[in-house]
């Protein structure tokens, strides 16, 4: 019995100048108790389908053609009453974000018992005890309790599950879950993926999963479809498709994935992807502008960065007698170096306190207790911001976001020009031009980019732009914090490519942060492994992957996605022999 079937589904968005079609010819056959995946790279129309299955897509969009069918009747353009009947009865939904998924004012029990109460015929008492059952069902612990608590009081693991309950409230047929790990940690994402597989399995409930991970198509799903500009170019059985694929795009989409099993010296890149990696300009760092007046003071014997017994502590709850107040120790008595010119990598799951130390090193935060050194100097010593300015201008950071950390009033020339003129780099308002435009040409963007706002950049073209401004200031050390876990395979390939470009061409130290250990691998000369506050583990990155000496670390490493039978046609073998050579 087929639980869901789109036939020739095409949906458009009317424009008042052209009809921009987002998705077409879509075919797809969903039976009860299976998981179908939907990949692509972001623009491709996966939530597209979704949302049509749904009927959630934004005015003015329509399906424009096609059929679609849950359990044998058709549900494409119903009236809004019949549909909303349909929508959380029979239909649920997980959304990418738990947070906004969820109500900040209200309770879990208020959101869960509404919901309830709309779907099923229950009173307020039974759908209270319900709403405890059902999060008990997801893995909350003390339901009891937690059902009393709001959204912000739970993690972002806790907050996915209670979406997942919502989506089972009504008892539905059907799931959609649009990229429902994309912002969790492995250990957490592999906790909701089981818990997916397991309620799929013991409720036959049929599931969409949306999403641009490869790694979650070939753990969870038993069909896949990849979809490529609004069309499906290849879909089938997951081992299949994942082993022995026929399509160009779909070989490139799985030679992009950054490998767990190997070191390449660089993240392939495939023409069929977004086109070819941006040009850019080549230049002899010795008389470039950015290999000028760099500093290259020596550094403590041989550690450009050296962190001693570092502690850091938030206030939780404040006393009118400061010794009262109630504090969160988020790091305790850290302490490494990262050598001059390495790739020093942090890495654990959220709250482990990982961005915690970079901001620290960066003079965002102010450490408790211990010592952090940079290029000889004691920077925890210096008080006076004139004395500690030399030192920030040697370091830059790289945030995850590149919308937020990026003004979005401001043009990419003002933006990559502030630390020039904050610095006093140059002379003049035609010398600042001059030097940001070669900068955005140096990262990919072209000089005609300067005139622009980020808003009509992509994903990876503003992280581009953060990188430019993070060189504006001519650093030896860039904190990389989590600088492409936002973005598709493709893209997160060119933008790592060109910090490994950036290192080489500048001599650059980096601090990297992730809780992807595929990159980790990739990027990192030595690993730091975090787990509440604490180092665990640190050793050189091969070492940690083939012979990691910490439980914590082995659990991690367990925990990756395991992609052995993913088809590496579009790798270059050179690499991967100079690879296996000097392992």
């Amino acid at each position: 019995m087929t639980l869901l079937k789109i036939d020739d589904l095409k949906v458009e968005f009317p424009g008042r100048h052209d009809t921009f079609v987002a998705v077409e010819n879509i075919q797809l056959e969903l039976e009860p108790g299976q998981i179908y995946g939907l990949v692509g790279e972001s623009g491709a129309g996966k939530s597209t389908i979704g949302n049509a299955v749904i009927d959630l897509l934004e005015p003015p969009g329509r399906v424009a053609a096609g059929h679609i069918a849950l359990d044998g009747t058709a549900i494409e353009n119903l009236p809004y009453e019949k549909m909303r009947s349909i929508r959380g009865r029979r239909i649920g939904m997980i959304f990418q974000d738990p947070l906004t998924s969820l109500n900040p004012l209200y309770t879990v029990e208020y959101q869960l018992v509404e919901t309830i109460q709309t779907h099923l015929k229950l009173s307020e008492v039974e759908a209270a005890a319900r709403a405890i059952e059902l999060l008990d069902q997801v893995g909350i612990p003390e339901p009891e309790v937690r059902v009393k608590h709001y959204p912000h009081q739970f993690s972002g693991g806790m907050r996915q599950r209670v979406v997942i309950a919502l989506a089972l409230c009504g008892e539905p047929e059907l799931i959609i879950a649009d990229e429902p790990t994309t912002a969790l940690d492995v250990s957490i994402q592999a906790q909701i993926l089981d818990l997916i597989r397991s309620l799929c399995k013991q409720r036959q409930v049929g599931m969409v999963i949306i999403t641009h991970d490869m790694g979650v198509i070939a753990d969870i799903t038993d069909n896949v479809a990849v979809m490529y500009h609004g069309k499906i170019v290849e879909k089938g059985p997951t081992a299949k498709i994942l082993s022995t694929p026929e399509h160009p795009y779909t070989k490139s989409l799985i030679s992009a994935v950054p490998r767990a099993d190997l070191r390449l010296n660089r993240f392939p890149m495939v023409d069929y992807i977004e086109g070819p990696e941006p040009t850019r300009s080549s230049f002899d760092v010795s008389t470039h502008w950015l290999g000028k007046a760099r500093d290259f003071s020596a550094s403590d014997g041989g550690a450009l960065v050296r962190v001693e017994s570092l502690s850091i502590k938030f206030v939780t709850q404040r006393s009118i007698l400061p010794s009262r107040n109630k504090l969160f120790t988020a790091v305790d008595d850290v302490s490494f170096e990262i050598r001059d010119g390495e790739t020093f990598g942090l890495v654990g799951e959220s709250g482990s306190g990982k961005s915690t130390i970079a901001r620290s090193i960066a003079g965002l935060y102010r450490p408790a207790s211990g010592n952090i050194h940079f290029a000889g100097g004691n920077l925890t010593a210096i008080k006076d911001e004139k004395q500690l300015r030399p030192y920030r201008q040697q370091m830059q950071m790289i945030f995850q976001d590149p919308f937020s950390s990026l003004n979005s009033r401001m043009r990419v020339l003002d933006i990559v020009a502030e630390p020039i003129r904050f610095h006093k780099l140059a002379s003049s308002r035609a010398e600042v031009v001059e030097i940001v435009e070669d900068l955005l040409e140096h990262v990919g963007l072209g000089r005609a980019a300067a005139k622009r706002f980020p808003h009509e950049f992509s994903g990876g073209q503003r992280q581009r732009i953060s990188i430019a401004r993070a060189l504006a200031t001519r650093p030896r050390f860039l904190i990389c914090d989590e600088p492409t876990s936002a973005l598709d395979v493709s893209i997160q390939a060119q933008i790592l490519n060109l910090l490994k470009d950036l290192q080489d061409e500048l001599g650059l130290t980096m601090l990297f942060i992730s809780h992807d250990l595929p990159v980790i691998r990739q990027m990192c000369d030595r690993v730091a492994v975090m787990r509440h506050g604490k180092i665990c583990e640190i050793a050189e990155t091969e070492q940690l992957f083939e012979e990691p000496g910490h439980e914590y670390t082995r659990h991690l490493l367990d925990l990756m996605p395991k992609l052995e039978n993913l088809s590496r046609e579009g790798l270059d073998v050179a690499d991967e022999d100079a690879a296996r050579q000097s392992q």
